[in-house]
């Protein structure tokens, strides 16, 4: 019976072994898509506690909290940072085989040294081990990237906000490389017309001109996307539910928007229009920058009404959805390769059902100006898991070559969780050592082999982003 979670965890063959703590154990973090706040990063944050660095916004626990029966009161709620610890320790002992049991001892062990299990009888150790040594100026914001051998990430930040506190970091002399990615998605939600007209207006202020007509919102977003790449940014994201690429007329889509400006909301057809008019001129504009635009498609988000009432978006209520997609995705990328205008694009799909749809859509744009230009994205939210990133590792294996895959990222609000990348670092190495001991890959290509695992933990996206 081997330890739970020793220095070989996830590791079954000796090659595994060899290529994990040789090759892929200590290479640094590229973390191109999170959620951190800048202001924590360019302020050095310290923590008041344990439970504000892991529970504050993490909605992957919040539901394993409400699926434990747990009263809201301790997971969003009022309760104190003790009870809400309390309690979140309590769900960790029915997390058994949930991707969370696994990512809070590696937490846990990666971060505070702790290497107790976590649970009801434990808690109050841990809680004040962990809160002693937040305490100290090297467990602040800066000091975990540093821990965790963080080289560079880049934020989600929306085309109206300021980057003050990228700026900040930059030119107080951080080494850890900040930068900003591109999320316009509150510019194309035109369905509901009194939060986009505010938005709007507040998208004018920012870009420092009226906007009065279709025409002025393009420029004024434009603007915006030279501000941004001013500012070192390199990668756009976009949160969609589907791809969009139904046929329009730039005066139809003029005339939405101008209804919008009254307050008039569209109809389902013509959301979709608009939309597919915002996509396009958003990945025109990242193809002329030469961003990587980004795609994770497939949530159906804010399904409970009541907790969006009380708490918001965000807030663990989003679930994997069913459209169909792949007809749109190929319209919308065979419109941008016919002009010319196809930036490098990673695809990150919510549903594992169309795992082998993305895997092969992305093979039909791949043009020969840059390995990989087309990426299958990381298995993601629901998916970024032992059994979701073995998925998506086989498939891309099968239908397209890994060695060009750019890897993994946090997709996370939390300064705690880098060990994600170590996870999916040993599940890569599992998978590649299994294949050589079983004589699928060869021995006598070790080197290649090692390269290529170094590679998709770090050089490629490095490569790929251009940091």
């Amino acid at each position: 019976m081997k330890q739970f979670m020793d220095k070989d965890f996830l590791l079954q063959t000796d090659v595994a072994r060899e290529l994990y703590h040789s090759h892929a154990e200590r290479l640094p973090i590229i973390d191109y898509h999170c959620h951190l706040n800048p202001r924590e990063v360019a302020e050095d944050h310290r923590f008041r506690s344990i439970t504000e660095l892991w529970l504050g916004g993490d909605h992957y626990k919040w539901r394993a909290m409400r699926a434990n029966g747990i009263d809201e009161r301790y997971i969003t709620g009022e309760a104190d940072d003790w009870e809400k610890f309390a309690k979140w320790a309590e769900t960790v002992s029915c997390a058994f085989r949930n991707p969370l049991y696994h990512w809070t001892h590696l937490e846990l062990r990666t971060a505070f040294g702790v290497n107790d299990l976590l649970n009801s009888d434990t808690a109050r150790k841990i809680y004040d081990i962990c809160n002693e040594k937040l305490a100290q100026p090297e467990f602040s914001a800066r000091g975990l990237m540093r821990r965790y051998n963080v080289e560079t990430v880049c934020t989600t930040d929306d085309p109206a906000d300021t980057l003050e506190y990228h700026e900040q970091t930059r030119n107080g002399g951080f080494e850890i490389k900040m930068l900003p990615a591109w999320r316009p998605d509150k510019a194309m939600a035109v369905e509901n017309p009194v939060d986009y007209k505010a938005y709007v207006e507040r998208l004018s202020v920012a870009a420092g001109m009226e906007i009065r007509s279709y025409s002025d919102l393009l420029e004024a977003l434009r603007k915006r996307h030279e501000f941004f790449a001013a500012h070192g940014c390199k990668l756009s994201d976009h949160g969609i539910d589907r791809f969009y690429a139904d046929p329009y007329t730039d005066s139809e889509v003029a005339r939405i928007f101008d209804r919008a400006m009254n307050v008039v909301a569209p109809d389902e057809e013509e959301t979709a229009k608009f939309r597919s008019a915002m996509l396009y001129e958003f990945a025109v504009m990242d193809a002329e920058a030469g961003w990587t635009q980004q795609f994770h498609y497939g949530p159906i988000r804010n399904n409970n009404s009541r907790m969006f009432a009380r708490i918001g978006p965000d807030g663990g209520f989003d679930s994997i959805g069913e459209f169909v997609t792949a007809l749109p995705m190929a319209r919308f990328f065979d419109r941008l390769d016919s002009e010319g205008r196809l930036a490098k694009t990673i695809v990150y799909n919510l549903n594992p059902a169309a795992n082998d749809m993305v895997a092969t859509m992305i093979g039909n744009f791949q043009d020969g100006s840059v390995p990989g230009k087309m990426q299958w994205g990381s298995g993601w939210w629901f998916a970024d898991q032992k059994d979701g990133i073995e998925k998506q590792i086989n498939t891309l294996s099968l239908q397209g070559l890994l060695s060009r895959f750019v890897g993994m990222l946090t997709d996370s609000r939390s300064f705690l969780s880098y060990p994600r990348h170590e996870y999916f670092r040993r599940v890569l190495c599992n998978l590649i050592g299994r294949d050589v001991e079983n004589g699928e890959l060869p021995a006598d290509e070790m080197p290649r082999i090692s390269r290529m695992v170094e590679d998709i933990c770090y050089y490629n996206a490095k490569r790929y982003f251009g940091f």
